[in-house]
């Protein structure tokens, strides 16, 4: 085991992190990394569900996260994709599947790679967010990605209807990488930065962040694709 220690204010926090738990650039690591982010990267499928299904079945009000204004170039802030129902119900789905994996594998170290227990430093530091239990900080991490994944997609958005990328009906806006790597980057940096203490915010993570950054655009396609071929995305990217 190696320590890492991480400079809070005026006082040092010590956590443990095997130094072999992620590797460089391996495969198994990559995997392992996604299934740890894995919960926050379905914040986008739960946007779907509450952003767009569960108004659809209960006639429920969809609020429009930039008011139906337009930015000074003529184009939408966001447009109608983008909405509050999604961006906070969203990461919903994120705080339970980490609940779910965390249940999984709780106990589980190394010898159970890539099926980490995605609070395996919490052994070894006792962070704020313990107050709401072993299940409850779970839900906490997996909703604070989720969001964070979020909000990165809405940056995204952003973007691109500044440079006149917009999507219309079937017609794709044709940035892909603007379409999935800003929800995946501001997610990690969400890790890192939040949760310095746990293996979310692990430096050791940073050479599998870079692959599964360079896989993230074919994952995100993909549920995409999975989402309008079930009805919750009108377009199928």
């Amino acid at each position: 085991m190696s320590k890492s220690i991480i400079e809070m204010l005026d006082y040092r926090v010590v956590v443990m992190v095997p130094e072999d738990l992620f590797g460089v650039f391996d495969p198994m690591s990559v995997l392992a990394l996604l299934l740890l982010y894995g919960p926050a990267y379905l914040s986008n499928t739960g946007a779907m569900i509450f952003g767009k299904a569960i108004p659809k079945i209960t006639g429920m009000k969809v609020w429009v996260i930039d008011g139906g204004m337009d930015w000074k170039d003529g184009n939408r802030l966001l447009g109608d994709g983008k909405s509050w129902n999604g961006l906070l119900g969203g990461p919903l789905l994120s705080g339970f599947l980490t609940m779910l994996a965390t249940h999984l594998w709780n106990g589980n170290g190394l010898e159970s790679k890539p099926f980490y227990d995605p609070l395996m430093a919490m052994q070894h530091v006792d962070p704020w967010f313990t107050v709401f239990g072993l299940y409850g900080s779970a839900f906490f991490i997996g909703y604070v990605l989720g969001f964070g994944s979020l909000v990165g997609d809405s940056l995204g958005s952003f973007v691109k209807r500044r440079r006149g990328l917009k999507r219309e009906g079937e017609i794709s806006s044709k940035a892909p990488l603007l379409d999935t790597l800003p929800f995946a980057v501001v997610c990690f940096i969400f890790g890192l930065v939040l949760f310095p203490n746990q293996l979310y915010g692990s430096h050791q993570l940073i050479p599998s962040m870079i692959w599964l950054l360079i896989l993230t655009p074919i994952i995100h396609r993909s549920v995409n694709v999975f989402g309008y071929k079930i009805g919750l995305k009108s377009v199928p990217y």
